[in-house]
């Protein structure tokens, strides 16, 4: 399967090897027009497309933990500052913004917000101020002011270090060479130097003239000017400025980014005359829209508005995530859009059994990149679009790399078309394809009869963050399996020398390396044991929660049969993980009641010893290893904050009390938690007992 048709499954419907293949590649690509965009001023793909590709990685990360690369450009802003400049690390770091692109999510990022801020939890009638202003297609700058003078200019690299460009920012008008008494001995300022609209277009008109390199857009007008050796090019060049933000400070006398943009006008900085403060979704959206309208008149690119938490104090507690902060986004304009013809419908079968419909479509460009496939997600995307075969479809790709089928655009023959039926049985195996209430997906009912889900079952097996057999890929099994050489996982620790003689590409060395890397295998830690099995729902992050609650294969297996009686303790343990909820625990128990898993199970422990969970190295921390269990109101911290605390000094954080409780933390307002816990002569614990424990 290419990376095309990787990238035409949805993300939930990936296998770990799919997963792994794909950001490697988008690693790769990424990397590339990272390059491309900060060291060369020359992007190869439309803003739209770069967004989308990060979002589809950020996706499979956020699916696939463990499949993280050392390489992610989740870990990566910009590109390494180029050679022929001198080098300036940021004192903080310049980093880059996660995203949203409709109402729907902007709102699910200020809930988070809400709920990370207890104060905010508790009270939904305090204001979330936000500060909304357009985001500018330029290259993002740092300048350095010490007593007042500019003495450093910096572009953001890869957000720690980037290249040193003092003397070309000296000729940048909107840039001031001093600043007013009163401002911080130490100011660093930033913000993004652009080109206007009519300047571009004057000086490609000379550039045309002379014989020069014409640009594609003022962003890359603007890079390339500020970006020159010579800082008498960069001295004719237009360039202009905003400033919005703020890196090292000596003394910070503001109290909210509102503020800080004020005292940025004060000081001789341009600032946007769109920025506002806006209190709500609903005004921060008609500034939104206000903008928008906007966009056409003015005299500089923008492509999308940045939302930033107003108050500093607020900002600092949230902190940031991976390469962006909790406290500001990027809400993009939507993507461009294209019309083309759905030749036909494809149906892809998973791990799971899932059908999966695809649309494919006549080659068309969206945003600069050529689209022949595009998601149906499931029978009732299909069904409520009433979309056929030959239909003119609208599809977008935004927010995602897989393209999606927007709408039907009726081309008058729509009606004649038949109308699509959503087959019954699997594609591959013939085996019955049934839909249970309350879910989207239809599945093959033919299990490990089914090719396809045998397939993607022993791929799994084998992938990266599974077993990961060096040298026996997803094709491999496959082809063993399709040849008969293997029909279960146990089956691969059967395989002999005898029995890949004389088969194409496999020779005496080759066949060697393979015995000795299965051998290897004959021991395996218990995260990636369970996550091999291919359990429903149970994905590396729930495989190791599983692990370091029951330690061994043995007890979770003991475990897993007890749960299988409705109000037993063991199912009471299961449901209190943090993390698993029912549907969950009910594929994990269905899973090891089912004969025909603990036969496979059986036979694959004759052949692999299974290491019991070691659990970190969390040096002298009081509560490692232990179960925490916290109930009624904290009071000076969030409920993700203390678990998130908790689980960081190794406890295990629990969502009931039981006899295996270690410590139970109440606040005001705790009940029958805390009864219980009394009565079985638990630890219990205020919430201050608890900060005191944990600061040992």
């Amino acid at each position: 399967m290419n990376t095309d048709d990787v990238r035409s499954i949805p993300v939930d419907e990936l296998t770990v090897d799919e997963a792994d293949r794909e950001l490697e590649a988008l690693a790769r690509e990424i990397k590339d027009h990272d390059e491309r965009y900060y060291q060369q001023d020359a992007p190869s793909v439309t803003d739209a497309e770069y967004d989308a590709l990060r979002q589809r990685n950020e996706a499979i990360e956020k699916r696939f933990p463990l499949s993280v690369r050392p390489d992610s450009p989740t870990h990566r802003v910009g590109a390494a500052p180029a050679s022929g400049f001198g080098k300036i690390r940021h004192a903080k770091p310049m980093l880059s913004l996660g995203n949203v692109f409709d109402e729907e999510e902007l709102r699910e990022f200020i809930d988070g917000i809400r709920r990370f801020l207890k104060e905010l939890s508790d009270n939904p009638d305090i204001p979330l101020e936000m500060v909304a202003e357009p985001k500018i297609d330029g290259l993002s700058i740092s300048l350095r002011y010490e007593g007042g003078k500019l003495v450093q200019a910096a572009t953001r690299g890869d957000g720690k270090v980037g290249e040193d460009v003092t003397a070309n920012v000296r000729h940048v008008g909107d840039i001031p060479e001093s600043l007013p008494e009163g401002v911080p001995d130490v100011l660093e300022v930033r913000g993004e130097i652009y080109m206007s609209k009519q300047d571009f277009f004057r000086l490609n008109e000379h550039q045309e003239a002379e014989g020069e390199k014409v640009f594609a857009n003022p962003r890359n007008a603007a890079a390339g000017s500020l970006r020159q050796l010579d800082a008498s090019i960069t001295k004719e060049r237009p360039l202009s400025f905003f400033a919005y933000a703020y890196g090292e400070v000596s003394d910070v006398t503001w109290n909210s980014h509102g503020a800080f943009i004020a005292l940025l006008k004060d000081w001789g900085f341009s600032v946007n005359p769109f920025t506002r403060v806006c209190n709500g979704v609903e005004e921060i959206m008609a500034q939104y829209d206000t903008i928008q309208e906007h966009r056409a008149e003015l005299d500089y690119d923008i492509d999308g508005v940045v939302y930033k938490v107003d108050r500093l104090d607020w900002q600092v507690r949230l902190g940031f995530v991976s390469r962006a902060p909790r406290w500001a986004v990027a809400h993009k304009f939507p993507a461009e859009k294209a019309v083309t013809i759905l030749r036909d419908i494809d149906i892809q079968v998973g791990r799971t059994g899932v059908l999966t419909p695809v649309a494919r479509l006549e080659p068309v460009t969206v945003g600069g990149v050529v689209v022949s496939n595009a998601t149906l997600h499931n029978a009732d995307y299909i069904r409520d679009l009433d979309i056929r075969i030959g239909d003119h479809v609208r599809i977008q790709r935004a927010g995602d790399v897989i393209p999606q089928v927007l709408e039907v655009v009726d081309d008058g023959g729509h009606g004649e078309r038949e109308a699509y039926a959503f087959p019954e049985n699997c594609p591959v195996c013939g085996s019955h394809a049934v839909r249970e209430d309350g879910e989207a997906a239809t599945r093959c009912t033919g299990g490990l009869v089914c090719p396809a889900q045998a397939h993607e079952r022993l791929r799994h097996f084998v992938s990266r963050n599974a077993f990961d057999i060096e040298g026996l890929g997803g094709k491999h099994v496959v082809t063993f399996f399709d040849d008969g050489l293997i029909k279960t996982p146990g089956d691969i620790f059967r395989l002999s020398p005898e029995m890949l003689e004389g088969r194409e590409g496999w020779k005496e060395k080759s066949i060697q390396n393979l015995m000795d890397a299965i051998g290897a295998k004959r021991a395996i830690d218990i995260p990636r044991f369970v996550y091999a099995l291919g359990i429903p729902q149970v994905g590396q992050a729930t495989a190791r929660l599983l692990a370091k609650q029951y330690g061994s294969m043995p007890a979770l297996r003991q475990a897993m049969e007890g749960a299988r009686v409705i109000g037993s303790e063991q199912l009471e343990d299961l449901l209190s993980i943090d993390g698993i909820g029912a549907s969950m625990a009910k594929d994990l128990v269905e899973f090891f009641a089912e004969p025909h898993n603990n036969d496979v199970l059986d036979d694959l422990l004759d052949n692999v010893r299974v290491e019991d969970f070691a659990a970190p190295d969390t040096g002298n921390s009081p509560v490692a290893g232990k179960t925490v269990v916290f109930t009624g109101t904290l009071e000076t911290m969030s409920r993700n904050e203390a678990k998130a605390k908790a689980e960081s000094l190794g406890a295990k954080v629990s969502g009931s009390v039981s006899k295996k409780t270690d410590y139970v933390v109440v606040g005001p307002g705790a009940g029958s938690k805390e009864k219980k816990a009394r009565e079985l002569g638990l630890h219990v614990l205020s919430e201050q007992d608890w900060l005191d424990l944990t600061m040992l």
